[in-house]
């Protein structure tokens, strides 16, 4: 399986900054022990990608430091020059992600799934929104492919739902705590809300339904949000899910996902538990899970 990292385009951030970036490097170097998967470095996200969902604008201003403080203080990073490359690798990374799946019925980002940023905006730690662009960029190169994206992180992809309100060539699934960030929601092809404190029944039964109605029209490709997050050891999280329950939820998008014929691009969007190592055994978990199910096929 191929799969693409960033990390050691080093973001630097102020000192007790909580976004736990630790956990990309902690999660390339498991990956990279197994010796299975050829991990890649991705080429960064051009303008012309970018520009297919993010207003111009927004993109100049991100790219020249141009940033108002009230759009800094949206997306939670003080601006610099790393902030912009580390961006647009993440995002070449969800893009050369969804053109390997195509291939090899499935490829990783081990980054990526910046879920909260809209056309003209980013916020919750999100710049760019690289689910949306990788989208984009396979529905250019051949008109017509049905995308599904199934967003299983803790939190609502809301700039996702708003990018594809009205696009039916998209289907938008979020799977996310109804009472956590963001307080204003986004409408979702299909939202699945559950309330706080929902253990591994309530949401495997919640991701099982979700699934299978957002792939029941069928998919040229499927992205898969990842997200640790809704484990109970996470701090941002609120639902009480286990590792094994995660471990559960990789199996049922990945069986879908085969029955329904789609190939799968993965992001690692979300996961802030207490100890950083939980959330890199919940990614990690993930990367094999998705490793195993692989299986070349013809591009459509």
């Amino acid at each position: 399986m191929r799969a693409f990292y960033s990390d050691h385009f080093v973001l630097p951030l102020p000192q007790g900054h909580r976004f736990p970036m630790e956990k990309y490097t902690l999660l390339r170097e498991r990956v990279a022990a197994l010796g299975e998967d050829d991990l890649l470095v991705p080429g960064a996200a051009t303008d012309a990608e970018l520009r297919r969902v993010h207003d111009a604008g927004y993109v100049h201003r991100v790219a020249r430091g141009g940033l108002t403080r009230d759009e800094v203080r949206r997306i939670g990073f003080p601006w610099s020059p790393a902030l912009v490359e580390r961006s647009r690798r993440s995002v070449g990374g969800t893009v050369a992600a969804a053109r390997a799946a195509l291939v090899d019925g499935v490829a990783a980002n081990l980054s990526g799934g910046t879920h909260h940023a809209f056309p003209d905006r980013g916020e919750g730690f999100c710049v760019f929104n690289d689910i949306a662009v990788a989208a984009r960029a396979v529905q250019a190169e051949v008109e017509g492919r049905r995308v599904v994206i199934l967003d299983l992180d803790v939190h609502q992809g809301n700039g996702t739902a708003a990018i594809f309100r009205e696009d039916d060539s998209v289907f938008t699934l979020s799977v996310h705590g109804a009472n956590n960030f963001p307080f204003r929601k986004e409408r979702s092809d299909l939202d699945v809300e559950l309330p706080d404190g929902s253990g591994d029944d309530e949401f495997l039964e919640g991701v099982e339904r979700g699934v299978s109605v957002a792939l029941a029209n069928g998919a040229d490709l499927a992205f898969y949000v990842a997200g640790a997050d809704p484990y109970e050891g996470d701090r941002l999280g609120r639902l009480a899910v286990t590792k094994k329950g995660l471990a559960e939820r990789d199996r049922v998008v990945f069986d879908l996902c085969a029955e329904a014929g789609a190939p799968v691009a993965v992001v690692m969007s979300g996961g802030y538990a207490r100890n950083v190592e939980d959330t890199v055994d919940i990614h990690f978990t993930t990367i094999r899970t998705a490793s195993r199910w692989a299986t070349p096929r013809e591009v459509a």
